[in-house]
């Protein structure tokens, strides 16, 4: 466990040992198996280091979980907007790294929306800083958007600044019934149609909206905030698609609970698949029916889907059904991972049993990775294997 840039700077340029980087460790079984290593523990690196309400900015070190950012950013009146999958517990360094969001994606933005400055230390031992810490900055090369989602693979994210927001004065949540009988399509162009900036809008299927205690039918889930008159106008707007559900707070906690179940489970004999489907935001419907429809026709009746309406991107748990042995929905997954993405479309596998892996392409065997491997990691040291095989000339 190292404490500090410079202590984990030196320990990478006297080592030659492949490393897996890890925090609080809620990741260790997302994405492809890493190659066996080392643990490298970043969680010694916690702590906020500036905070200027003021300017709506916020400095921590990579090991921060989201509850500490939250506790602090309350007292102000603030808030950081991210809500991944997972626990609070998760780490500010993680989310980055993995460029996870959850629903207030629609309102807050992405993780590369938010990140405004950061410190890595390379694979090389190298400690860079990009970026900066207010708003308006705009030097150098963005290695700052380039280290976002990079599961740690080109360097270990040590330190970051942020942007915040204001917290709404009145956050509610309402759901929406859809008649089956109408067409999904048909149910987006209506929403579309009306003058609204909620925080979230998630499509929910009915398997995850029963789970969730709202209903037993697919339905809009619509987080909306801000003062009293905003919130009331749009509770109007959205009256008329259908009867309003007042939904508790919680509910999207029990989102993100769901999700860190699924995602927590391990990764080989793991009963639970996790795949994140993308497409133009106006093919959603289409996306939405392709998945739906393929994974019913390799055996699996049941799936917890959310879709984030503006984004175009469904997010899709596919649990182990009883009525499968394990090698059976083993070999389900692996034959649906060739069919998953729709026309047009992509598909990104969050996580998988072992053994289907091999069907999914490397996410960096290409000339471009190889040329970023080679000058911030030339030894592969960090995370190798997170996202496939890398690049062979």
């Amino acid at each position: 466990m190292f404490d500090s840039p410079s202590a984990l700077s030196d320990h990478l340029r006297s080592s030659t040992t492949p490393l897996r980087i890890t925090a609080n460790g809620s990741w260790l079984h997302s994405g492809r198996p890493v190659l066996p290593a080392p643990h490298l523990s970043v969680q010694a690196m916690r702590g906020i280091v500036e905070y200027i309400p003021g300017d709506l900015t916020i400095t921590v070190r990579a090991g921060t979980s989201h509850t500490e950012i939250d506790a602090a950013t309350f007292q102000e009146g603030q808030w950081l907007g991210l809500d991944p999958a997972g626990a609070d517990l998760g780490t500010i360094g993680a989310t980055i790294a993995t460029a996870s969001v959850g629903p207030l994606v629609h309102g807050i933005g992405a993780v590369r929306d938010i990140v405004l400055g950061m410190e890595v230390v390379a694979g090389n031992g190298i400690i860079t800083r990009s970026g900066g810490k207010v708003v308006k900055n705009v030097a150098g090369f963005d290695l700052v958007r380039l280290q976002t989602g990079a599961w740690g693979t080109l360097g270990v994210i040590t330190e970051v600044s942020l942007r915040l927001r204001a917290r709404p004065e009145r956050d509610e949540t309402v759901g929406i019934e859809l008649d089956a009988r109408t067409p999904l399509l048909a149910h987006l162009v209506r929403l579309r149609n009306l003058t609204l900036s909620p925080l979230a809008v998630e499509l929910i299927g009915a398997p995850l909206a029963t789970l969730l205690g709202i209903s037993d039918q697919q339905i809009f889930l619509i987080r909306l905030g801000g003062n009293e008159t905003r919130v009331t106008s749009q509770r109007a707007q959205l009256a008329k698609l259908g009867s309003l559900i007042d939904c508790p707070a919680a509910v999207w906690e029990s989102l993100r609970s769901i999700e860190h179940d699924a995602t927590a489970s391990g990764s080989e004999g793991s009963l639970h698949s996790v795949a994140r489907v993308s497409h133009l935001p106006s093919q959603l419907s289409h996306a939405w029916s392709h998945v739906q429809s393929e994974l019913g026709s390799a055996s699996f009746t049941t799936i917890l889907a959310r879709a984030t309406v503006s984004r175009g991107i469904v997010r899709v748990i596919v649990p182990h059904p009883p009525n499968l042995s394990v090698d059976h929905y083993h070999a389900a997954i692996a034959s649906v991972t060739r069919t998953l993405a729709p026309p047009g479309g992509h598909v990104v596998w969050e996580q998988l049993p072992d053994v289907a892996w091999g069907n999914v392409p490397s996410s960096v065997a290409d000339s471009l990775s190889h040329g970023l491997q080679r000058t911030f990691d030339p030894q592969h040291r960090c995370n190798s294997g997170i996202l496939g095989a890398t690049f062979v000339a």
